[in-house]
């Protein structure tokens, strides 16, 4: 090799490493994946003409969000819950738990997470960490009352995980896990999320690398599609960007989320449900050095849980930390 080609290599190389990053950068997104009858179907049954209006409150960045109020009508009551909903939906895909727990005496608050419903624009968000900070804008202008516990379902369960781990958990009282999403290499995760999910991997390969490089310009670009049908996705949120896939979950390191909770922490999931596999959620917990108690619903599938009255009894109990008395027929 002459020493001109010798000198000049290193830059055909970067030249061709940059190409290629740019191709999969642009080409690399995800595709939107065929739509999943078990999510899809169970809200078609769902009534909603009674949903409480929305209210808004406003955030760090003047950004008006949207969340719905569920007041308990009981004149004792027993704290308040804050209820995150799942991954592409909004507040809306909760309004049968959030009913069930204020007839059970809680004042029960169910936002739309920027990104989604009525919060910001759809489907991302400004910065990883950006939830987190909504959140905790919500406590303080709604202040609800304590004692305080936050539940999540799905993604919002691991979205609720990760600020159980945070340095603001003592916010919440309680932390109620339902069908969390840990991690795509958890052992609770099979491929695709049961075929929820796309990720265009080579897109958020070349984010992660930027983003170790501390340059986010491309955080806005979508990076996981989830399977709507074309009526839902029409209503909901079909994609995510990369920021926004990054901040509704527990962070990389999903042990050290576990291991940094110290207020109480309780995990619910189905049993049938398809998308997670509920007999390992115990085990995650448990490896990552935090046993908690773990509650698998029989013949519920993966929506039911917040929508089938014997899983939604039980996600009552939980938050009344009287998990042991519901009995399963």
């Amino acid at each position: 090799m002459s020493t001109e080609l010798h000198a000049v290599m290193p830059v055909v190389v970067f030249c061709v490493g940059l190409a290629i990053m740019a191709v999969a950068l642009v080409k690399g997104g995800p595709k939107q994946p065929p739509p999943l009858a078990s999510i899809n179907e169970p809200f078609k049954s769902v009534d909603t003409s009674d949903l409480p209006p929305i209210e808004r409150y406003i955030a760090r960045d003047n950004e008006e969000l949207a969340y719905r109020r569920y007041a308990s009508q009981l004149t004792r009551r027993r704290g308040s819950v804050v209820l995150i909903h799942g991954s592409s939906a909004s507040g809306v895909s909760l309004h049968t738990l959030a009913k069930a727990l204020a007839a059970a005496a809680y004042d029960v608050y169910v936002p739309d997470m920027r990104g989604h419903g009525e919060s910001g624009k759809k489907g991302t968000i400004a910065y990883i960490g950006q939830l987190e900070d909504d959140l905790s804008d919500f406590l303080d202008a709604v202040q609800p009352a304590g004692p305080r516990t936050l539940a999540g379902f799905s993604a919002g369960g691991g979205f609720a995980l990760r600020f159980a781990g945070d340095a603001r958990q003592l916010a919440f009282d309680r932390y109620v896990l339902l069908a969390p999403f840990i991690h795509q290499n958890a052992p609770t995760t099979p491929p695709s999320v049961g075929g929820w999910v796309h990720v265009g991997l080579p897109r958020v390969i070349v984010l992660v690398i930027l983003n170790k490089l501390r340059i986010t310009l491309f955080n806005h670009l979508p990076t996981v599609a989830y399977a709507l049908s074309p009526e839902a996705a029409a209503m909901l949120t079909p994609q995510y960007s990369y920021n926004l896939m990054q901040n509704f979950r527990p962070h990389k390191d999903y042990r050290a989320d576990i291991r940094a909770t110290r207020q109480p922490v309780e995990v619910l999931v189905g049993a049938d449900d398809e998308a997670f596999h509920a007999e390992k959620f115990a085990g995650v917990f448990a490896e990552a050095g935090r046993v908690v108690p773990v509650t698998i619903v029989p013949r519920v599938a993966h929506i039911g849980l917040t929508l089938d009255p014997i899983a939604v009894a039980a996600i009552v109990a939980a938050v009344s930390e009287h998990a042991g008395e519901v009995a399963f027929t």
